[in-house]
């Protein structure tokens, strides 16, 4: 097209509209504009829902994370408590064999063998995860020693363990059971 009649049918169509707005009825116009504001509302409400919905199911999804992580760390501590309580029960049985074995005869059948059933048994302990606590010449702690008597010793200072009564032992970072020790004054 040519720009004369490019123009002319600008201005036919430009013409055309404003002869048919003229010839709407003013009514009409009203109609559509409250239909157009009924629809926006509906679809403002809507996007509201959506969000809110939206919103609600990320928080359960978040609280459904956390619930398992809980789950997780609750069952662990079960385990490690279940794991610290049997030690508890079999570690009287070690402190046994090792008292026997503090006066066995040496050379003797019988005492080869208890001494074997020892290294077995802390060897096993040992994978598990348990480790005996060294007290003897360390500072008192009382997270890790139970002191059953204080008592004057110029070897050792002030404060610190003389001996070791019981060994204690421990689980990962967990105290099973403390070593009963004697400590200097």
């Amino acid at each position: 097209m040519t720009e004369k009649k490019k123009h002319k049918h600008e201005e036919e169509v430009k013409e055309t509209s404003e002869v048919r707005a003229e010839s709407a009825p003013k009514g009409e116009d009203q109609a559509r504009a409250a239909e157009i504001e009924a629809l926006t509302k509906r679809l403002a409400e809507a996007e509201a829902k959506a969000a809110e919905y939206k919103d609600g199911w990320q928080r359960s999804q978040a609280e459904f994370v956390n619930y398992k992580n809980r789950v997780s760390r609750d069952n662990e501590l079960t385990f490690f408590t279940m794991k610290g309580d049997l030690l508890k029960k079999v570690l009287p049985i070690l402190d046994d064999l090792e008292r026997a074995l503090t006066n066995r005869v040496p050379g003797d059948a019988w005492a080869d063998g208890i001494e074997l059933v020892v290294r077995k048994f802390q060897s096993a302990l040992e994978r598990d995860g348990v480790t005996r606590i060294e007290a003897e010449g360390r500072p008192f702690d009382p997270n890790f020693h139970e002191a059953i008597s204080h008592e004057p010793n110029l070897d050792v200072e002030s404060g610190h363990v003389i001996a070791v009564v019981q060994n204690g032992y421990m689980l990962g970072e967990r105290v099973i059971r403390p070593a009963l020790v004697r400590v200097a004054q």
